[in-house]
């Protein structure tokens, strides 16, 4: 092997292990310093105008958990159930001391852990809390109970068409 040959092969390696090394980098999925109180505004605003119903997600981009939740939310066949049928609005909790107002008003006991979740319709009703942990172990669930679980609560459809 030639000397160019191995520089050649070596910068392959270097960059396919970066490359690597950077999909599994957690991503920044909640941010410290919005207001959530007004992105749930928002939401529920935007829920109302497009027939959509509002999940809020409760954690803290240091829970491994929910960098977990992110991915599943975000890959099919969810990302497209996702979008089509919510508005999610990411909530950071800081170290268990950010937003927990928030947290209490829609009745997410995120001090048992994180991620949480409730969802709303599109008038702020809360139609689902989480209560009993079902996503604070995502590193150890299948990806399809995050699909089952938005296929659950997505809105029915036929009562804006119609009945169509």
């Amino acid at each position: 092997m030639t000397h160019k040959t191995r520089a050649i092969l070596a910068l392959v390696l270097a960059l396919s292990s970066i490359a690597a090394v950077a999909q599994f980098l957690p991503r920044h999925i909640y941010d410290e310093t919005a207001d959530a109180h007004a992105q749930i505004r928002n939401a529920l605003a935007t829920a109302a105008r497009q027939h959509k119903r509002v999940i809020l997600d409760f954690g803290g981009n240091w829970c491994g958990d929910c960098q977990v939740l992110d991915i599943y939310f975000h890959r099919a066949p969810n990302d497209q159930l996702l979008s089509s049928s919510y508005v999610l609005v990411d909530i950071d909790i800081g170290r268990y001391d950010h937003n927990l107002d928030l947290a209490a008003k829609y009745a997410v006991p995120v001090q048992t852990g994180v991620p949480a979740l409730a969802v709303l319709d599109a008038q702020g009703r809360v139609l689902y809390s989480q209560k009993n942990r079902e996503f604070e172990k995502m590193s150890q669930m299948d990806p399809n109970s995050v699909t089952t679980f938005l296929q659950h609560w997505k809105p029915n459809t036929t009562a804006h068409h119609g009945g169509q």
